[in-house]
């Protein structure tokens, strides 16, 4: 199983930008996607996930009400929306397989990171 994520990128204080991951290497849909991010110094932390089986979306506090989550079963991709985001939104974000606990050691696999960067 692989996962790629893509669609960072820089952009300004308030703006919006959006992260996939596309999972490829099986032929199930039935996996949850959390989601990481981890900021220079500082370690991975959890941003939230969307549950396979009931659909479910759970959210990190910092970002609760501006980030949004959602899968995409047929094409086997996930998207992670940021809106209103902050200059403390910097990191390199990663997707990971097949949970939605709030811990990185419930994740089996990983994609390769994606640099969000946000600054005027």
């Amino acid at each position: 199983v692989q996962l790629q994520a893509s669609g960072g990128g820089l952009v300004q204080p308030e703006g919006s930008l959006r992260v996939s991951c596309k999972v490829s290497g099986t032929t199930s849909d039935k996996y949850s996607i959390g989601w990481f991010r981890q900021a220079p110094g500082k370690e991975r932390e959890w941003i939230g996930c969307v549950d396979h089986g009931n659909g479910r979306t759970e959210y990190e506090d910092s970002v609760k009400g501006r980030f949004t989550i959602s899968k995409d079963d047929v094409d086997h991709t996930a998207f992670l929306q940021m809106n209103r985001l902050r200059t403390e939104d910097t990191a390199i974000y990663y997707c990971a397989i097949d949970s939605c606990l709030p811990a990185a050691l419930f994740y089996n696999y990983w994609g390769q990171g994606t640099q969000v960067t946000v600054s005027s």
